[in-house]
């Protein structure tokens, strides 16, 4: 053997001690709690064989506490790049067999390499999280390599995509950086993320509570709405990252990828003609709307458990990814809230960060009234949603297809707030308020007057409905471009998409503007 082949050697055996991780037991461990391992959710993560990974040998440094005698393979994290459907990605997977995929200075090095390497090329990074957190022995080393990290989380905003994977704990500092990223997947009973765990919380508090109702997927994607996605395993929060990533471009420089269409353009839905209920105030599926207009009833829906009276999805329109939301009738009559503005608005701020037209359907009564939404803010919450559509500069497109009412009506994408082309089915209901506010306000000495005022209130009521409640008084001061027939919906929005693809409009210089957040 020459000494060629002694190095090699060499090589294999030192990268065979690393692969093997935290060792057969604890990798069979997870095996038996249908977890994968870290390196698994790479290949699982990347097209087959084109995962490649840096920084391999890379080793802690820490003398304290007698951890100059603990070898940590990886340091706890494996990280690389290779392609998704033939895309270049960067990532990361941290691994919870090497002690914990504890975090420390070296770890974090690795991490923020893949970060500064994905921002350079201009390319996603996706982080899959699953560790004990900060390393304790390497004390402010560890904290500093958060900080590290928190920053370029900053600065990849709106530049590169960011996906956070949560596949195991996550607490304390380390759920900073998912909640910097711009989309979170958990997966349930097996991933949780909270500031401070149970037992803390039960020796200050006294409140009891479990990791599952305390940080569990369900508990983020329902209730704190600091997750988007919760998904049945592992390798289903895998596939689904890689079917977002199909709707985003690389960075924000470019468009969004151009999937060939197998769907005519000019498909009309003659449903659509009679999906509205004849009595204003019942409640219809709004998803079924979007199943009829975009590319083979096909779209992908974040935070499909939180805030269900605004719909928010990706889909496409003749092969080119849009970014769609929609109130949604049939709960809470499709009301604006404090959950739903926010919503709506981060996902405005993504989509157009990263040139993604919007459409938004509007059926919106206006906003939730009540003593909680006062208090806890709607109105700031709400100027987010006006801030945020106001503020994005890709295509924008509007659907009205029954109440658009008051505030709300301009809240949700109105030509006033920059709508390019907006379009009214003729059951469109748009006004300062509904028909029956309206004519109780407009007409009250009248009815009290009235020697029936029940039926007085029922003619005003009428009254107001025909002149007012219908898209014709918008239509006729250029606030909406078109009435259209309901089963022609999908092939006018995208001539409209095409007709403002090229659209080009800039804003005041300015650092940044200050949202109320």
């Amino acid at each position: 053997m020459g000494v060629t082949s002694e190095k090699i050697q060499e090589l294999k055996s030192k990268e065979q001690a690393i692969t093997e991780m935290g060792g057969k037991k604890a990798l069979e461990k997870r095996r038996e709690k249908g977890k994968l391992n870290a390196r698994e959710r790479l290949d699982l993560l990347f097209d087959a064989g084109t995962f490649r990974e840096l920084d391999m040998f890379v080793s802690h440094r820490c003398t304290n506490f007698g951890m100059e005698e603990i070898d940590i393979p990886a340091d706890g994290v494996i990280t690389g790049h290779g392609k998704i459907d033939g895309r270049v990605a960067f990532a990361y997977a941290q691994d919870f067999t090497a002690r914990a995929g504890s975090l420390g200075e070296m770890q974090a090095k690795k991490i923020c390499k893949v970060m500064d390497m994905a921002i350079k090329a201009g390319t996603p990074v996706i982080g899959m999280n699953d560790s004990g957190g900060a390393r304790i022995q390497e004390g402010i080393d560890a904290l500093s390599g958060y900080g590290e990290i928190f920053f370029r989380n900053s600065a990849a905003s709106g530049v590169i995509p960011q996906i956070s994977a949560i596949m195991g704990p996550t607490a304390g500092g380390a759920v900073y950086s998912p909640a910097m990223t711009d989309f979170i997947f958990m997966v349930k009973k097996s991933s949780y993320m909270f500031i401070t765990g149970p037992n803390v919380i039960k020796a200050v508090t006294g409140e009891e509570i479990n990791f599952e109702d305390l940080g569990g997927a369900m508990a983020h994607n329902e209730k704190s709405g600091v997750a988007q996605f919760a998904c049945e395993s592992d390798e289903d929060a895998i596939a689904q990252i890689r079917t977002l990533l199909s709707y985003l471009p690389l960075n924000n420089m470019e468009d969004p990828p151009y999937v060939p269409p197998t769907d005519d353009p000019n498909r009309a839905d003659e449903s659509l003609d009679a999906i509205i209920p004849d009595n204003p105030n019942t409640a219809y599926d709004m998803k079924a709307v979007i199943r009829s207009i975009v590319d083979d009833g096909t779209f992908f829906e974040p935070h499909q458990y939180f805030a269900k009276n605004i719909v928010i999805c990706f889909a496409r329109l003749n092969g080119n990814s849009i970014g769609i939301i929609a109130n949604q009738p049939s709960f809470l009559a499709g009301c604006l809230d404090i959950d739903a503005s926010d919503k709506a608005t981060r996902f405005i701020r993504f989509c157009d960060a990263f040139n993604i037209p919007l459409l938004t359907i509007a059926d919106v009564p206006g906003y939730l009234p009540g003593s909680q939404q006062e208090w806890g803010g709607i109105i700031r919450h709400g100027a987010k949603l006006l801030w945020c559509y106001s503020e994005a500069t890709v295509p924008k497109l509007l659907l009205i297809t029954r109440k658009d009412y008051g505030g709300s009506y301009i809240a949700m994408c109105s030509r006033h707030l920059g709508a390019d082309m907006a379009f009214a089915w003729p059951t469109a209901e748009i006004a300062v308020m509904g028909a029956e506010g309206a004519a109780n306000i407009i007409h009250k000495r009248e009815i009290d007057a009235a020697d029936d005022p029940a039926e007085k209130r029922e003619e005003k009521i009428a009254e107001y409905n025909d002149k007012f409640s219908n898209p014709y008084c918008a239509a006729q001061r250029g606030y909406v471009d078109a009435v259209i027939q309901p089963s022609q919906t999908r092939s006018r929005l995208i001539d409209a998409l095409e007709a403002v693809a090229t659209k080009r409009e800039m804003r005041p210089a300015k650092k940044h503007g200050n949202i109320p957040v």
